[in-house]
């Protein structure tokens, strides 16, 4: 069975980093990764999903997965359910988040996509923010880390 990954990063990213992220998305493919969870929330989040899906085509025989995890149910995604269905392979909104209150529901579902995943790819500049607060509880996780 394969192994799962996620990706956190700040909302804004002002260097190109595209290069490094898709060849450490490859280097796990090629070590039985194939689940990719995305929070979909921000620039890093699109690289990060522009990455997986180039990667799905180099490696059609490993039946890469690429999942949205939403912390909440949006408009967003109601109104562009066509887009969402053609560029992830699955969208949800993992069922401990039901009745979480909006604002603690993004860190709740952050929590959700490290502790189900065996990779954090994290890319931070700040010692702040919702990607840096993922970064910490993914070390204190214990799990395999890849900083860009």
């Amino acid at each position: 069975m394969g192994k799962a990954c996620t990706g956190f990063g700040h909302r804004r990213i002002f260097e190109n980093i595209n290069g490094a992220l898709y060849e450490n998305i490859c280097r796990l493919i090629e070590s039985d990764y194939i689940l990719f969870y995305t929070g979909d929330m921000g620039q890093f989040d699109r690289i990060f999903t522009a990455c997986v899906r180039r990667a799905k085509k180099e490696f059609p025989e490993r039946k890469i997965e690429l999942i949205c995890v939403k912390p909440y149910l949006t408009k967003e995604l109601n109104d562009n359910k066509e887009f969402y269905y053609k560029t992830f392979d699955d969208i949800i909104i993992p069922e401990e988040l039901t009745g979480a209150y909006y604002k603690s529901a993004i860190k709740k579902r952050n929590r959700w996509m490290i502790d189900n995943s065996d990779a954090v790819i994290i890319f931070t500049v700040l010692n702040s923010g919702g990607a840096f607060e993922a970064e910490k509880y993914a070390e204190k996780s214990n799990k395999k880390i890849i900083k860009l």
